[in-house]
């Protein structure tokens, strides 16, 4: 990419979105269009087409998307497929009409399949049953990496699609509900520590393996990727290691300064037993992430604090 192209960043003010704008403008890139979901709705037609003939961007970072952990999956399944269907298809399609030169889509590890062998290649997409909390979600995201594929195959667009693993980090989802684990036992734990409650119950046995990525890190990946790769099929973007929700959970207690007890509540699902990428793909092409778990969890940790914390 040229310093000097245009460069649209779809969800700018999320936790990606806002990752991908920082490393775009460290690395030089000060041509960057960014739009808020009042300015601009993704789902309305119409206006995503006005959009890009209007500005007409070199390249797209398409990181806008309607996410949320296990419960908010779970519970808002229409809308968890319908605004992200309607977002994908509006912005790919208006990305090819306009011209642009090149697209990244950003999917999810849940697009793989809930028992797929571990690590989870690329090649493991749509070969078994999805997890079903967030099988609406899922489906919507492989309907991206599909959209993306048929109009690279049918138009010769330049359209790839990158698979991240769970994410956390600056500007992260904190709600009570609607949060994924990582955040939400940041939060649990800072108000356990600060009520002086005796327990944190934990949803789950604890046992399931997860495997967690720094967002700044992600985006590295992205542009690394935007730079240097134009294959048809999907990457992977993780860490390629992994720790149970069990070892998740303590080790956010000992950043936090909890000094109470766990307590893990096994009539609540645990969901896929193990989400674990496979990056020996993003690997061979030349990068590999630099933060390491504990320090992005202190970092996240301060970055909490100064988000919600009043002195």
């Amino acid at each position: 990419m040229n310093k000097d192209a245009k460069v649209y960043v779809a969800g700018h003010r999320g936790m990606v979105g806002s990752a991908i704008c920082r490393t775009l403008q460290t690395n030089g890139y000060k041509n960057i269009v960014t739009r808020t979901s009042s300015e601009l709705d993704l789902r309305n037609q119409q206006a995503v087409i006005d959009f890009f003939s209007t500005e007409k961007p070199n390249y797209v970072f398409f990181a806008a998307a309607k996410v949320g952990g296990i419960v908010a999956n779970n519970t808002y399944r229409a809308e968890f497929i319908y605004d992200n269907l309607m977002m994908e298809a509006n912005v790919i399609h208006s990305a090819y009409k306009a011209g642009v030169t090149k697209l990244m889509f950003l999917g999810s590890s849940c697009i793989y399949p809930k028992l797929a062998p571990q690590p989870l290649k690329e090649e493991y997409l749509l070969t078994g049953e999805l997890e079903p909390t967030n099988e609406p979600y899922a489906i919507a995201k492989i309907a991206g990496i599909k959209l993306c594929e048929a109009y690279r195959d049918q138009y010769g667009c330049n359209f790839i699609s990158v698979m991240p693993t769970n994410l956390y980090g600056y500007k992260d989802n904190y709600h009570p509900q609607n949060s994924h684990v990582l955040p939400a036992l940041i939060r649990r734990f800072h108000e356990a520590k600060e009520s002086g409650a005796e327990t944190v119950t934990i949803w789950g046995s604890g046992s399931p393996r997860r495997e967690f990525l720094f967002a700044d890190d992600l985006a590295e990946a992205c542009l690394f990727l935007m730079n240097s790769y134009d294959g048809r099929e999907l990457v992977n973007i993780g860490t390629g290691e992994d720790v149970t929700i069990k070892e998740l959970a303590l080790l956010v207690k000992d950043i936090v300064g909890y000094e109470g007890a766990i307590a893990f509540d096994v009539s609540k699902p645990d969901g896929t037993p193990r989400k674990l990428m496979d990056v020996s793909k993003l690997h061979s092409l030349g990068y590999r992430h630099k933060i390491e778990l504990r320090e992005g969890i202190e970092m996240a940790y301060a970055d909490f604090k100064e988000q919600f914390i009043t002195a």
